[in-house]
Formats: structure tokens, C-alpha cells, sequence
């Protein structure tokens, strides 16, 4: 290895940093934004502006994370220059592949368990290496890694999990007990205190986090904040209240800057502390080429000079938080790993991300015989008066920008205020943890205390919960495990090990990028059936039906494909509409909820529509039931390796997918065009569907009867024929309430 080649190597080092800031973001921004966001608490622009300015002033903070890439993790002064460029090379890779992948997801990760356990993976790795090749003992890898760091930070994580969601649900708890879901008659009486204690919270969070590391602060001022912090928080708790008192005067809601502080400040502590989970290894690449560059022989020397402190550059700084802001209004993938922690803790029912398992079932039925159980404990007067107290269908929330916030301001103040104070008090006595976990434990936690968590959502907001748990773990194992096959690979590959892995990791980014926008497009998909703004009655009923239009489109180029792949028995078409059908019941469930939002609505406003409209209920249920029982047919009979129709039976087939697919074509596009059908045509295509089926059926019979259609061929032909009437019915059905229902809503 030449010195011309760490040159490249620690240029490729800078050039991946940018790239890992950019992935960084996207999986941190869930941090700071989803408190503003989830309550609505101002426009989207204003929470990102008050956002880039915390972390504008945040990378003018140093930090001691950085140290962690010289020296936390390894000691230095075992390695040269050329295997301190392997372990940072594999570390930088390993990183953006990983986060890129969590963030493809909307998984929020912590970026300091990974570059720590980075860190881990590929000097262990490298540690091994030079132990084999100097013929020593394994056991002496304990001199070149710093284990104990390792192990501090994995107890700080499973700590700080528990304390964060317990700190949360608590204080939710409390605070919802003494204000109510209705709470702003009471927030006038005694909101000032409550929100000094929530500022005092919050600004000491800055203070701790900020003020120990600032450049323009010397170590005297630093001293000084930290024996007189009572002192300060006094302070800050007096001058507080008395302004939000005088803003209540002025009929101001004093939640809103108490949020939007909290943004700021989560936003700063953010750059602060994890600016260096991105840019800390490739500046100790820097510093290492340049010490080793000054040194007689730099391939060679071992570099005990990381171990010294070094003062970052500030323009290194600045110009990743310009990076930052720009990756923050920028990226489609931080909004996605923020909608799956809102989608966590929104308020009220909605359309769940995540499916039920046994240990989220298991989790739900636990707590229930609790809660019975608690019943017999506390007296009823008790828990009416706390039933009373935590109602959250007293209030309706307001419509922001025509959506409802996912939880009001109070829940929005109270996680900031929660995280803060258990993210400062970890900091001031120095126990390691991830402001990712902090943040989003708590935020489950306040959820979980607001009965957000009913028995409706419990166990898909669970099995959310436990998937984002067990990613954090898996991030451990995946950063150890690929960090140190990347080390590997570039300490025998040089520098084609390190083209190898970067081709690579270019490879996985993409199809990542490919996947996410897929996923993005499904999303808005969705979007499509929000009814949450609509408030007009009819408007409402007509929207239910122009979405049931848009899902019978999708039921009848899934029919088309699938029938077409059976014929041709292409298993793997059949495989991608098998993999179409949670989406397609997803789409059914969401037009049935706002069937029932519809109804609510008109009952509020005291008019009606015909008896039938809430039939359409019964109608989609059973025409999703037929396209999923053709599709699962066709796609077990294929898997299974059974023997395909006869090419008579797909003749005849062919004739019965044409005439539904003209039905629903017609029903479809009935609903889309909110016109009036002619239901004779329809009634008379329905009629030729039921006569040909009849025929068929004459036919069939002849093939059992001479053996010519085996049993299982018979059961497919007769299911598909079967579904195919029945959808039929439904449709007409659906037409037919359609017809009832339309511009016909009275008083």
C-alpha cells in the first residue's frame, strides 16, 4: 500500500461522509420533528425552519462522541496508518448501506449504536488479522480493543428503552389527569407553571447538552453552569412562568412556543452529538494521514497520536450542518421514517401499518387480565372519576390544513419536556444513550398513557413497537457483522476490495432508492382514500364511491392478470397478485372506515340517504372475499405443481373473464363518472354471465364423467366460474345502492 493510495483512500473517506450525513438525517429528523409535526403545532415550513436554525446552531458544538472514532472503541496506538484507512473505510461503508436501508423502511435506528458497533466490528476484525499473522495469542485482542465501551453502551440502551417509555407514560398520565383531553379552560388556571417546568426541562436539555461543548464558552463558564444549574433552573422556571402567564393574558396558546422551543432544542442537541456519528471517522482518517504524512515512514507508524485530543474545524462543521439543513427539506425518507412513529402514536384509529403477532397478541391479553384485575383493586368511584378525566372523545381536534394533528399539543410538549429531562440527566452523569431510542420510547409511552393504544389498534401499534425494538438490535448485529467482512475484504483486497465494496454499496443504495419510491407510490396510493377533510355529507357519500371506483379497478386488472397467468400457469405472476392482496383488503378496510365516517356525519348534521348505502359494507366484503379466493386458488394450484386447464376449459374461462371484466369496467367507471349507469345493460350482461355459467356447467360435467378433468382441475374451474357470478352480483348490488344514494340525500 502507497502513501498515493491513503491519499485516495482517506478522499474517499470525505467523499462518503456526505453521503452518510444525508442518510444520517433522514433517520434522525423522527427525533425532533415528530412532536411539531404529529400536533400540528405550525405549518410544515415553520417547524422546518425552527428546525435547520437548532441545527445551524448546533454543529458549532463540539462533542465527545468524536473521540470514540480515535479512541473509544480501539486503541490506536496498535495500528498503522494503512489499517486505521481499512477499519475507517469499512466503517463508512457499512454505515451508509445500513442507514440507507432503515431509513428505506421508515425504521428510525440509532446512528450511534451503529458507527459504535461499526467501530467494533472492524477493529475486532483487523485486531484478528495482525494477531494471526504475528503467530499470537487470540486472547491478546484485549489489548487492542476497548470492550468495556462496548458493553457500557449496550446496558445504556436496554436502559434507557425502558426508562424512556415507563418516564413518558407516567407523566402523560399525570399531566392528561390534571388537564383533560379538554384542557383549555384548565391550562389557563395553572398552565404557567406547568409550562415553566416544561421550558426549565427543555432549556437545561440545551444547557447540558450544548454548553459543556461550545466553542465560545471557556471551561470556567462551563464550571460555573454546572454548580450553579438549581440556580439556573430557578430561574429559568420563575422568568418562564411569569411570560406565559402574561402571553395567557393575551389570549395566546402557550403550548405552541413550548413545542416549538423543544423542536429547537432536540434539533441543536441533534448536530450537536450526532453530527460526529457522520463526519467523526472520516476526520480521524484526516488527522491520522496528516500525522502519519509528518512522520519518516507512514506506512508503517503506529498512531498513538490519535490518542490526543483535537479541536475540530470549524469549517468541517458548518459545512456538514449546511448539509444537514438542505438533506432535511430535501429528503422523501425522513418524512417516511417520521410518518411510522406518528402512525405509532396518532390518537385515533386509522389505517395500521404494521400486522398483529402472536407476541404483540400475547402482550394485549397480558395487560388486559391486568387491568381486570386492577379493577378489583381500585374503587369505582376512582376509576370513574379518572374515566371522566381521560375521555378523549370530549373534544374533537381541530383540522389543520385539512387533516387532523395524530395528538394535540399537551401530548406534543410533554414528550419533548420528557425526553429532554431524561436525555440531560443520562448526559450530566455521563451514561451512555441514543436520543433515537429516547425520543420514540417516550413518544410510545405518552401514546400508550393517552389510550391511544385501544383495543382496537393495541396490537398492530405493538407489533410497530417491537419491530422498531428489534430493529435497534439488529443494527448492533448488522453493523459488527458487515463492518467487519468489509474490513476483511479491503485488508486483503487493498484497493480493489475497496472498488468491490463501494460498486456494492452503490448497487444496494439504488435498489433501495428504487424500493422506497415504490413504496412511496403505494403510500400516496392510499392517500387518495383520506376523508378526513371532507365535511360536506354529500361530498362524503359520493367520495366513498369514487374511491370503491379506484379499488374495483385494481380487484379487475388483478382478475385480468391472475386469470392470464393461470392459463399460462406463470407461477411467479401469480405470486406478485398473491403479494397484492393485503394491499387490496387494506384499500377495502379503509373505504369501509370511511363508509362509517360518512355515516356518522350525516347522522351530525341530521339528514339522510338511502337504507341500503350502509350495505355497500356487506358488498365490498364479499366482492374482496371472491378476488382472493380466485387469486389464492390459482396460486395454490400452480405452487403445487397440480396439472393445468385443459385448453378447452381456458376457452371457456376466457369467455366468463371477458363478461366480468365488462361489468366491472361499467361499475367502475359508473363510480368515477357520478352519473347514472344503465342498470337494464348490466342486469342483461349479468343474465349472459348466469346462462353461460349454466352451460358450462353442462360441460364440465360431461369432462368428470369421462375423466378428462381430474378432481382438483374440477374444484379450480368450479371456483373461479362460481366467484365470478358472485362478483358479479355484488357489483350490480353496489350499482344499485349507488343508484339509491346518489344526489339524494334529506333533510
Amino acid at each position: 500500500m502507497s502513501t498515493e493510495f491513503l491519499l485516495i483512500g482517506v478522499g474517499i473517506l470525505v467523499t462518503i461522509a456526505i453521503f452518510d450525513i444525508m442518510v444520517g438525517v433522514s433517520n434522525d429528523a423522527v427525533n425532533f420533528l415528530n412532536s411539531s409535526i404529529g400536533s400540528r403545532v405550525a405549518s410544515r415550513r415553520t417547524i422546518m425552519v425552527i428546525a435547520s436554525l437548532g441545527i445551524l446552531a448546533g454543529v458549532t458544538f463540539s462533542s465527545g462522541m468524536m473521540e470514540v472514532a480515535r479512541k473509544g472503541i480501539f486503541h490506536p496506538q496498535f495500528f498503522t496508518m494503512p489499517e486505521l484507512l481499512t477499519i475507517f473505510l469499512a466503517v463508512m461503508i457499512t454505515d451508509i448501506i445500513l442507514l440507507d436501508l432503515f431509513n428505506t423502511y421508515g425504521l428510525p435506528t440509532s446512528t450511534t449504536v451503529s458507527i459504535v458497533f461499526e467501530l467494533l466490528g472492524a477493529a475486532v476484525a483487523v485486531s484478528l488479522l495482525k494477531i494471526v499473522q504475528a503467530g499470537d495469542s487470540l486472547v491478546t485482542i484485549v489489548e487492542y480493543i476497548n470492550s468495556a465501551k462496548a458493553i457500557t453502551i449496550i446496558m445504556g440502551i436496554l436502559l434507557s428503552v425502558a426508562v424512556s417509555f415507563v418516564c413518558g407514560a407516567i407523566v402523560q398520565f399525570l399531566t392528561r389527569l390534571l388537564f383533560t383531553f379538554d384542557y383549555q379552560q384548565r391550562i389557563k388556571r395553572y398552565g404557567a407553571l406547568w409550562g415553566g417546568m416544561a421550558l426549565s426541562s427543555i432549556t437545561y436539555f440545551i444547557l447540558v447538552k450544548g454548553a459543556k461543548g461550545a466553542s465560545f464558552m471557556s471551561k470556567q463558564d462551563v464550571a460555573w453552569i454546572k454548580s450553579n444549574t438549581v440556580l439556573l433552573l430557578l430561574i429559568i422556571f420563575v422568568a418562564s412562568a411569569i411570560l406565559l402567564q402574561i402571553l395567557q393574558t393575551m389570549k395566546f396558546n402557550i403550548l405552541k412556543p413550548i413545542v416549538l422551543i423543544g423542536t429547537f432544542a432536540l434539533a441543536m442537541a441533534f448536530a450537536a452529538n450526532d453530527l460526529v456519528n457522520f463526519i467523526g471517522v472520516p476526520l480521524a482518517g484526516v488527522h491520522a494521514f496528516k500525522s502519519a504524512m509528518a512522520t519518516a515512514d507512514p506506512l508503517t507508524v503506529t498512531m498513538g497520536a490519535l490518542g490526543k485530543k483535537v479541536q475540530s474545524e470549524t469549517f468541517f462543521l458548518l459545512l456538514a450542518g449546511i448539509i444537514m439543513v438542505a438533506t432535511l427539506w430535501l429528503s422523501k425518507k425522513a418524512r417516511t421514517v417520521t410518518e411510522t412513529e406518528l402512525s405509532l402514536s396518532q390518537q385515533e384509529e386509522g389505517n395500521e401499518r404494521f400486522e398483529s403477532i402472536f407476541l404483540s397478541r400475547a402482550i394485549v391479553r397480558l395487560v388486559l387480565h391486568l387491568s381486570e384485575t386492577t379493577k378489583l383493586i381500585v374503587p369505582r368511584s376512582v376509576r370513574a372519576w379518572v374515566s371522566r378525566r381521560l375521555d378523549p372523545e370530549v373534544v374533537q381536534p381541530e383540522i389543520e390544513a385539512g387533516k387532523k394533528p395524530s395528538f394535540d399539543l399537551l401530548r406534543a410538549s410533554v414528550n419533548l419536556m420528557v425526553a429532554s429531562a431524561v436525555v440531560s440527566y443520562a448526559t450530566s452523569n455521563k451514561l451512555p444513550l441514543s436520543t433515537t431510542y429516547v425520543t420514540f420510547m417516550v413518544a410510545m409511552g405518552s401514546s400508550f398513557a393517552d389510550q391511544a393504544w385501544g383495543r382496537e389498534s393495541a396490537v398492530y401499534r405493538i407489533t410497530g413497537v417491537l419491530t422498531v425494538i428489534g430493529g435497534w438490535f439488529m443494527t448492533a448485529v448488522i453493523a459488527f457483522t458487515c463492518a467487519g467482512l468489509f474490513a476483511t475484504v479491503i485488508f486483503y483486497g487493498n484497493g480493489f476490495g475497496v472498488i468491490l465494496l463501494l460498486v456494492l454499496a452503490a448497487a444496494l443504495i439504488w435498489n433501495a432508492h428504487r424500493k422506497h419510491r415504490t413504496m412511496a407510490e403505494e403510500a400516496q396510493k392510499e392517500k387518495v382514500f383520506n376523508l378526513e377533510s371532507v365535511e360536506d355529507p354529500q361530498h362524503s357519500v359520493e367520495t366513498t364511491f369514487e374511491h370503491m371506483g379506484l379499488l374495483l379497478k385494481e380487484i379487475r386488472e388483478s382478475l385480468d392478470t391472475t386469470l392470464e397467468a393461470l392459463f399460462k400457469q406463470n407461477f411467479d405472476r401469480l405470486g406478485v397478485q398473491r403479494k397484492k392482496l393485503s394491499k387490496v383488503q387494506q384499500w377495502s378496510n379503509i373505504i369501509i372506515a370511511n363508509v362509517f365516517k360518512a355515516m356518522r356525519l350525516l347522522d351530525q348534521k341530521g339528514l339522510a340517504v338511502s337504507h341500503k348505502y350502509a350495505q355497500t359494507i356487506r358488498r365490498l366484503q364479499k366482492v374482496t372475499d371472491g378476488h382472493r379466493d380466485i387469486v389464492l386458488r390459482g396460486y395454490t394450484h400452480i405452487g403445487n405443481h397440480h396439472k393445468g386447464l385443459l385448453p378447452e376449459q381456458i376457452e371457456e374461462l376466457e369467455q366468463v373473464r371477458r363478461l366480468l371484466d365488462d361489468i366491472l369496467l361499467e361499475v367502475e367507471e359508473t363510480f368515477n363518472r357520478k352519473q347514472t349507469a344503465n342498470l337494464e345493460r348490466l342486469r342483461e350482461k349479468d343474465g349472459q354471465l348466469r346462462a353461460l355459467a349454466a352451460e358450462l356447467n353442462d360441460k364440465q360435467v360431461a369432462r368428470i364423467k369421462d375423466n378428462s378433468s381430474k378432481t382438483r382441475l374440477s374444484i379450480l374451474y368450479y371456483g373461479i366460474v362460481g366467484n365470478a357470478m358472485m362478483l358479479s352480483k355484488q357489483n350490480l348490488e353496489l350499482l344499485e345502492i349507488f343508484e339509491l344514494s346518489f344526489g339524494k340525500i334529506e333533510d
